[in-house]
């Protein structure tokens, strides 16, 4: 018994020993794992989940199409011969393993602000993946642009590498949405205006951007384009949820909120809407809305009454977490309406959540409404209850249509 005693307390020893040693390393591969998802890694990199993070997602770009790389261990096909160094240097300065340089659609010029620890626990949670041989063919751009040599005057333009910096005038919440926004999150790739080379306008951060056929709206403070309206609490729930009162997450970003942002602690969600409600308010002079005696307003009023009034109300108020209201919406006031002209066409079916598993859909009327009639309607619908916008002609109706066939 006083043996099988000594051999227990031992083994107990041993145990307790080895515990303390593999907590860290289980910790760091956790770490790295959240920091995945708050990178929305998933986005670029898995075009099918039965092969996680083996590329091949298509990314259309105004100048031709990238694909997301395989980013699993496998030597062949992935990252599996590259090293941290290599690693690090890709996501710093946009050069990849033997030194081939990287297009600023992965966002290096984002990620050159992650700290040192995020990205050595993103390294090792990377160690964990499964290999996958998954061949993807990153650069299908067209002669010149496929010319990889070209991007050092690109980045000479367009990339400032360093790593964040936390202003010593605002909290450490704020300084933490920053970093996420700014940095790890990304979120400029496609809400901040391009220059002719596909750079971003740092001086418009923010400011929207259309992308792959959707329009990445304003988030900036203003309250007539951007989420001035918006309250922090309307932020957190749109990106815990998909859905607060002004909008249900559609197109691109309601894969961003299902593969990353519902995912996001809730600490980081509130950091995030407290650094974007202290943004740029843009105080320029809110346009005058159109005159109701308009021609197209009086059209766009009778098709609201007789297609969108029964779910959005007659005056635009919408139901909550189903029908996003349509009075003294920001988001209908934004310079361009692609977006809006996109869901009217082809409709929209909401993203689904953890939260909010059942996703309100959107029917299309491109096949029952001339192109006349969709544009008539969304000018009113831009300069109605509030709302004050541009108005929308037959002619991008019709590029739209034909675009989406």
């Amino acid at each position: 018994m006083k043996t099988l005693s000594l051999f227990s307390a031992a083994a107990v020893l041993m145990t307790l020993s080895l515990s303390s040693q593999a907590q860290p390393e289980y910790d760091q591969i956790a770490r790295g794992q959240y920091i995945a998802t708050l990178g929305d890694c998933t986005a670029c990199h898995t075009s099918d989940e039965k092969q996680p993070f083996a590329g091949g997602v298509r990314l259309q770009t105004p100048f031709g199409t990238l694909a997301g790389a395989n980013i699993t261990p496998d030597r062949e096909t992935g990252i599996g011969n590259w090293s941290y160094d290599d690693f690090r240097r890709a996501m710093n300065e946009g050069v990849g393993h033997n030194g081939k340089r990287l297009y600023g659609a992965m966002p290096y010029t984002a990620y050159t602000q992650m700290s040192e620890k995020d990205l050595q626990d993103l390294w090792a949670w990377m160690q964990t993946l499964q290999p996958i041989h998954h061949p993807v063919e990153t650069n299908q751009l067209p002669f010149p642009f496929n010319i990889r040599a070209s991007l050092l005057f690109w980045n000479w333009i367009n990339f400032d590498k360093g790593e964040f910096k936390a202003n010593p005038n605002k909290s450490a919440e704020w300084n933490r949405g920053a970093y996420l926004v700014e940095g790890l999150g990304h979120c400029g790739t496609c809400h901040t205006p391009k220059n002719l080379l596909g750079g971003d306008k740092s001086s418009h951060f923010l400011g929207g951007e259309v992308v792959e056929g959707w329009y990445a709206p304003d988030l900036s403070a203003s309250e007539h384009t951007g989420l001035g309206k918006w309250t922090q609490q309307d932020i957190v729930s749109y990106l815990r949820t998909g859905v607060n009162r002004y909008d249900i997450a559609s197109g691109p970003m309601a894969d961003a909120v299902r593969h990353s942002t519902q995912h996001w602690r809730e600490d980081d969600l509130n950091a995030v809407a407290v650094y974007l409600k202290d943004g740029d308010k843009k105080a320029g002079k809110k346009p005058e809305p159109l005159a109701a005696s308009d021609a197209r307003m009086k059209m766009g009023a009778t098709i609201y009454e007789a297609k969108c009034s029964a779910c959005h109300s007659p005056g635009g108020r919408g139901e909550k977490n189903i029908f996003p209201q349509l009075a003294n919406n920001p988001l209908l006031n934004q310079p361009d309406a692609t977006s809006l002209m996109r869901v009217v066409l082809a409709g929209s079916r909401g993203v689904d959540t953890d939260a909010h598993p059942t996703a309100p859909a959107m029917p299309a009327f491109a096949g029952t409404l001339s192109d006349e009639n969709i544009a008539a309607v969304i000018t009113y619908i831009r300069n109605s209850w509030g709302n004050a916008a541009a108005p929308v002609d037959a002619g991008e109706i019709k590029k739209m249509k034909d675009d989406l066939q």
